[in-house]
């Protein structure tokens, strides 16, 4: 990845550092062309170690983590489905965290190809974009990226251990605690990952659109037909461009489908968990965390939001280009050129066709529908919730009235 030829992924450097810190994603210097062979073994096998310590303080977290929720279980008197939720919850970090080292050991090749292709995508659209005067200026796309990627990696790594930290109280020793906080981090940097990915595309079809915006722009002038062909020409190569990025975030899909299946069920299941025990520890007066859980709760669902809403964008972008197509073919010069006449019926055909979707691997499509359906079930799982805590609550009403009524 020769990232100083290409402004998007020079952009997109200071947040994969970051990412590759937490081990979500290997180091840049991997993929450099000019680094040596012997030296490039050397970071891999250094940050393969790397992966395998962070995997191994995970096991070791979740393992203390247990032994904690068993302990704040049997305290309260919840031996119920508390104790499966809050082991499967569990389970599932081992899982994430597994899931996220195996991808970058075993799927490093593959997003080696991600990086050449937006590489090259990138520098053929500014090819093609030269000959027009309306090009994107890099820093609006440097901003873009700061609001909507880093700004939430800052929220997300200063916010989590102030809402999480002391919550198992006493039950867990404090260097127990951090390791969770940092483990906590880890797992929800998986989404803005997946947005920085996600934002580069968008970059990509605003610039292929742009393009087509300056075609239309040109065909309105009277004087177009010297240039037809180069039209065309220009035309042709932004309809193969569009066929490449279509292309492209079917690989993202591919590699990012365990991963952001997990996050999904994780943060779904880990907003259950904390209502559940909110209920549990709402008789207990001395609890001040319930503002904390409400926090985490939202942290939680906003993480998943911005996936879905970042997806969205990306694909109404991509959508709109077949209006641009139809309202240049409803201009004098579309109907007066043939050549130009087919080249867009070509074009409209492939994006009927071409229809872009962001999917785990063809799982389920990540849009703001799947993000409303996750709510609406989440809110079914809590009004259940609720009624088997209320019974609960009534059942150990009873017993204590029972017991008092005895002596």
């Amino acid at each position: 990845m020769e990232a100083k030829r290409s402004r998007l992924l020079t952009t997109a450097r200071p947040y994969l550092q970051v990412l590759s810190i937490f081990g979500l994603t290997p180091p840049a210097e991997f993929f450099t062309r000019t680094l040596h062979k012997r030296r490039r073994i050397f970071w891999i096998a250094g940050y393969s170690i790397y992966l395998i310590a962070i995997l191994l303080i995970v096991f070791y977290e979740c393992y203390a983590n247990m032994v904690a929720l068993q302990r704040g279980i049997h305290h309260y008197q919840v031996e119920d489905f508390s104790k499966v939720m809050g082991s499967t919850q569990k389970i599932l970090i081992v899982a994430m965290a597994t899931c996220n080292q195996l991808n970058i050991l075993l799927n490093c090749g593959r997003l080696e190809l991600l990086y050449n292709e937006i590489l090259d995508l990138d520098l053929r659209i500014d090819s093609a974009s030269k000959g027009f005067c309306g090009q994107r200026h890099w820093w609006s796309f440097r901003l873009r990226l700061a609001l909507s990627v880093g700004l939430w990696m800052v929220v997300v790594i200063g916010v989590i251990p102030r809402l999480t930290l002391g919550r198992t109280g006493p039950r867990l020793h404090w260097a127990n605690q951090v390791l969770t906080q940092v483990i906590l981090i880890m797992l929800q940097l998986k989404g803005p990952e997946y947005c920085l990915f996600v934002l580069l595309v968008y970059e990509l079809i605003l610039r292929s659109r742009l393009v087509l915006e300056q075609l239309k722009a040109d065909l309105e002038d009277f004087d177009c037909g010297a240039r037809i062909q180069e039209l065309c020409v220009t035309l042709k190569r932004n309809q193969l461009l569009m066929g490449r990025i279509w292309s492209l975030v079917a690989e993202i899909g591919t590699y990012f489908r365990l991963s952001m299946t997990l996050l999904f069920l994780y943060n779904g299941l880990t907003i259950l968990h904390i209502v559940n025990w909110a209920i549990i520890r709402s008789i207990d007066p001395n609890d001040c965390c319930q503002f904390h859980r409400l926090g985490s709760i939202t942290i939680l669902s906003i993480n998943l939001l911005l996936a879905c809403f970042y997806s969205e964008c990306c694909v109404k972008t991509y959508n709109s280009i077949s209006q641009f197509l139809h309202q240049i073919g409803c201009l004098p010069a579309a109907e007066e050129f043939q050549m130009l006449k087919m080249g867009l019926k070509e074009y409209i055909l492939q994006m009927q066709h071409l229809k872009l979707l962001f999917t785990c691997g063809g799982l389920f499509d990540i849009n703001l529908k799947l993000f409303g359906g996750m709510l609406v079930t989440i809110c079914g799982y809590i009004i259940i919730l609720v009624q088997f805590k209320i019974q609960d609550f009534a059942q150990i009403s009873d017993r204590q009235n029972t017991s008092d009524t005895s002596q």
